[in-house]
């Protein structure tokens, strides 16, 4: 069980997809965390499973009774009722909670709980589309959205052209505006980049920069993979 004092305890609330999906993995990273759920349905099919208490995070009395302030970290994981997801989010801003993450169904719901002082708005589902939308294209292995400014991590095949020749001789920022991290190699342990690092067809490049311009760095190894 979780300690409600813990300096580093994580509070979760709402197990929803999202929420007990957060409460799980950080039950496996080892990490003290709390579920707060208000639905006997859902406590009982957790139960014993991580965790929990049952009640009504959109009272003030109920987070305070359960100690919401000592913990260092929320993430407010309700996403079906748009009210109790701001009265939480404002809840746990008056508490004085350092680190509040809460989850949003839309633009319009991300920026209320910004204006409450939500430190952290995260939109699963709209990631989640952003994400499959890349991959389904089949030009990338692997998508992150690093900054919706247009900063992105991929994992990608390399074009036919790069093949044989080290990152150094390449010299990809200058040619395409792209950065490679690393290089995964079958066999072999990750490898940082470095200027002697030699790209095989069988390697697979994590590589990192502006959207716009992996998008057409990936097109390349696309075409060059089919051709």
């Amino acid at each position: 069980m979780a300690k409600k004092n813990s300096p580093n305890g994580i509070l979760v609330v709402g197990l929803g997809r999202f929420g007990s999906a957060v409460a799980v993995t950080l039950e496996k990273m080892d990490r003290e965390v709390l579920v707060v759920e208000n639905s006997s349905r859902k406590v009982n099919q957790w139960q014993g499973r991580i965790p929990l208490i049952q009640a009504d995070a959109t009272q003030m009395a109920a987070l305070e009774q359960l100690g919401a302030s000592d913990f260092d970290t929320a993430v407010v994981g309700i996403g079906s009722s748009l009210e109790a997801s701001v009265l939480v989010t404002a809840n746990l801003v008056d508490l004085g909670l350092p680190q509040i993450w809460a989850k949003a169904t839309s633009r319009e719901h991300g920026r209320i709980l910004k204006r409450i002082g939500a430190h952290h708005v995260v939109y699963p589902e709209y990631d989640a589309g952003q994400r499959t939308a890349h991959l389904v294209g089949g030009q990338m292995l692997d998508y992150i959205e690093m900054d919706r400014r247009g900063f992105s991590v991929v994992k990608m095949r390399p074009p036919k052209e790069t093949h044989g020749f080290t990152l150094g001789e390449l010299d990809l920022p200058a040619r395409y505006g792209i950065q490679v991290i690393g290089v995964l190699s079958p066999g072999h342990p990750f490898e940082y980049a470095k200027a002697d690092t030699r790209i095989d067809p069988d390697s697979l490049l994590i590589v990192s920069g502006d959207t716009e311009l992996l998008e057409q760095f990936a097109t390349r190894a696309n075409k060059t993979r089919r051709g």
